[in-house]
């Protein structure tokens, strides 16, 4: 566990690093959107994060190689080749989008290519168990077709959910978390060194996210951009894809009997195995929501609009950083959730508490617009918007002034919350071209780049 720590800690150092030199290459090339009407950012912010991300990804790595207790997974596997090589395809691909915004095609096929390099090295899925049936081998090209689905789904999913400042990173890392916790518990407990490269891939994928999150979050100095949101969706594919092609559940020897009867009696252990993709439960929902959404409507499935699920919250009242933190809560709900209940599936406390702490979102989801009040002690330490005010004041804030206009709060109150994130083009669908789309009267009728 100190080797990981040590491999988390150095790749989210040289990220965090490397991400401020970036934003200053970013600005001096000109990679940084306009400012359109449906942004609530008021001045251009760059993008190209995903260099900063793709050299920490290639830190990590080195530092692996070079420890005792990691260097095996480079002996034993391929597969940290596989993923640096489909990294480095699909990362110079969203560089080139991010400042010449190529074509949509191009960039679909890049990430099949990308897919295709892995699965050429031995990153691909060899095998699937499937409940009552047991361990289902899967020919050459079935395990290739499955594997770059999974890698084009997963990229284009996490680039869908980059709408607002630390969405897409912060979502990433708590997923990544959770297959980690899940991997090396494989790894360590039941001694399978399959699970190694998938242990070390979320370890570094969580460092990529916590170093570039101190500059993403809001409001962003820097948005991590298609090479940044197709990176780290590639390299947590590349994680599901490892863990749930390479690990042989017989192997693990949980229960006795026949192949058939101990796939039906594990189910509940197997589910992060069976179903990887609900790590990214949310990501998933939304983009095919999206895809519903927008072939009913006759338009492509890759059209911008504004319909994402961070976008709703926004529309219904809520705050920038909430709305983030309410999809931070309902991604770790979810991926933790999983975990736990695959670690401890008769346990009932657990699907009790993710019952209750399903009730807890779903108030913060109805209460877009409360703001709590700290008591009147302890006014003095908290910021001014948790503090309350006396009614002079309140009536005084709210009335008019000699020009018959409102006070700055009265204002604040009467506006009409935007329908569209901050980074309104952080990273664009990842399949999807960013349409310079003309300015308009309302905001409402602009189409998001997400």
């Amino acid at each position: 566990m100190r080797d990981y720590l040590l491999t988390l800690c150095v790749t989210a150092a040289v990220t965090y690093l490397l991400t401020g030199p970036v934003r200053k290459f970013a600005i001096a090339t000109g990679a940084m959107p306009e400012i359109r009407a449906r942004d609530v950012h008021r001045e251009p912010t760059p993008r190209l994060g995903g260099i900063a991300m793709f050299f920490g990804l290639c830190a990590g790595l080195l530092v692996a190689d070079h420890l005792e207790n990691l260097n095996s997974v480079f002996e034993l596997s391929n597969e940290p080749r596989a993923l640096l090589s489909g990294a480095a395809l699909i990362w110079i691909i969203g560089v080139l989008d991010d400042k010449f915004e190529i074509d949509a095609l191009i960039k679909l096929g890049g990430q099949m290519i990308a897919a295709g390099v892995m699965v050429v090295q031995g990153l691909t899925i060899l095998w699937i168990p499937v409940p009552g049936v047991g361990t289902v081998s899967l020919t050459s090209w079935q395990g290739t077709l499955l594997t770059v689905a999974l890698v084009v789904i997963t990229i284009n999913a996490v680039n869908f959910v980059d709408g607002l400042d630390g969405l897409a990173a912060g979502m990433v890392c708590i997923a990544a978390a959770a297959f980690f916790l899940y991997a090396y518990r494989i790894w360590f407990s039941y001694g399978i060194e399959a699970a190694s490269p998938a242990t070390l891939f979320t370890a570094i994928l969580m460092g990529m996210c916590l170093g570039f999150l101190p500059h993403n979050m809001h409001p962003a100095r820097i948005f991590m951009g298609d090479s940044g949101s197709m990176l780290i969706g590639l390299v947590l594919a590349a994680a599901a894809i490892s863990v749930t092609g390479q690990v042989d559940m017989d192997a693990l020897r949980i229960f006795e009997g026949g192949t058939r009867q101990a796939t039906h009696a594990a189910l509940p252990v197997f589910i992060p195995l069976l179903l990887p993709l609900t790590i990214i439960a949310i990501p998933i929902a939304d983009l095919l929501l999206a895809i519903v959404r927008r072939t009913w409507k006759g338009q492509s499935p890759f059209a911008a609009d504004r319909g994402h699920l961070h976008h709703r919250l926004l529309e219904v009242g809520h705050s920038h950083s909430r709305a983030v933190l309410i999809m931070y809560f309902w991604s770790a709900l979810i991926a933790f959730g999983v975990v736990a209940y695959s670690i401890h599936s008769k346990s009932m406390w657990i699907v009790l508490a993710v019952v209750v702490l399903s009730a807890i979102g779903l108030v913060l989801l109805l209460l877009p617009r409360f703001t709590p009040r700290a008591p009147r002690w302890a006014e003095g330490v908290v910021p001014p918007r948790y503090r309350r005010r006396s009614r002079s004041a309140a009536a005084t804030a709210g009335a008019p002034d000699h020009h018959g206009k409102a006070a700055p709060e009265q204002e604040e109150e009467q506006r009409v919350p935007v329908g569209v994130g901050v980074s309104g083009v952080n990273g664009a669908t990842a399949v999807g071209p960013r349409a310079r789309f003309p300015e308009r009267g309302r905001a409402d009728r602009a189409d998001s780049t997400r």
